[in-house]
């Protein structure tokens, strides 16, 4: 059985390049276009690592992680911030939210996929 990430970013091609380089390596993809989305498809859905971006709209990255933190099911869900922010306060308060890792776009697709294997494993 296929595992299955979550990928939430408001960027529709970003969204896109993610999910046709997980879908290219046999993963099952959901997305939403901000955090809220993100959370309302946990909701809905199982999935086994979460793909997210930290700037957006109605909802952040961070606001998002520290939320799904908070549900009993997605305590130790690995959380991967994909983001063109790199500095180290950022990814101070990445990691304060519960994020698992971080990369930076642009991403090269292979490299999110052994990051993705690792977590995962």
């Amino acid at each position: 059985m296929s595992k299955t990430a979550l990928i939430v970013d408001d960027s529709p091609s970003m969204r896109k390049m993610v999910s046709h380089t997980l879908r290219s390596a046999g993963y099952a993809v959901i997305e939403g276009g901000d955090g809220q989305e993100g959370l309302d498809q946990l909701e809905r859905s199982q999935v086994d690592v979460v793909i997210t971006d930290l700037n957006m709209p109605v909802m952040d990255g961070l606001q998002m992680i520290t939320r799904l933190r908070g549900l009993p099911r997605h305590r130790f869900t690995p959380v991967l911030m994909l983001t063109t922010e790199h500095t180290d306060a950022k990814k101070q308060a990445g990691r304060a939210a519960g994020a698992t890792g971080w990369i930076v776009k642009p991403f090269n697709p292979q490299q999110l996929l052994q990051i993705v294997a690792r977590v995962l494993s």
